[in-house]
């Protein structure tokens, strides 16, 4: 359910609006236990994504680090590498490369 909490600081590009309102919708889902609410709870569930996704972007802008910014892409391939590790064995085919 949390597949889109991912780590959004300290990269280079920025997260972007997607990706942060992403990462608040699935908070709310999680929290709430509920991927669609109902018509009764739909404006206390949007009003709690609109929030999250305020408190991410001020968490976001006021964080500091003297690391280097990482790359998107590095980290992408990182991710795939662990993927493809978790996933292979025997019995089990290669994952097709990208």
């Amino acid at each position: 359910m949390c597949r889109n909490i991912r780590v959004l600081a300290n990269f280079e590009p920025p997260a972007t609006e997607d990706e942060v309102r992403a990462a608040a919708l699935q908070f709310v889902r999680k929290i709430s236990g509920s991927t669609r609410p109902s018509r009764a709870n739909e404006a206390a569930f949007q009003r709690a994504v609109d929030e999250v996704t305020d408190a991410a972007h001020r968490l976001l802008d006021s964080m500091e680090t003297r690391a280097p910014r990482r790359d998107r892409e590095q980290e992408a391939r990182k991710a795939r590498a662990r993927s493809a590790s978790r996933f292979t064995g025997p019995g089990r085919p290669a994952p097709a490369s990208p």
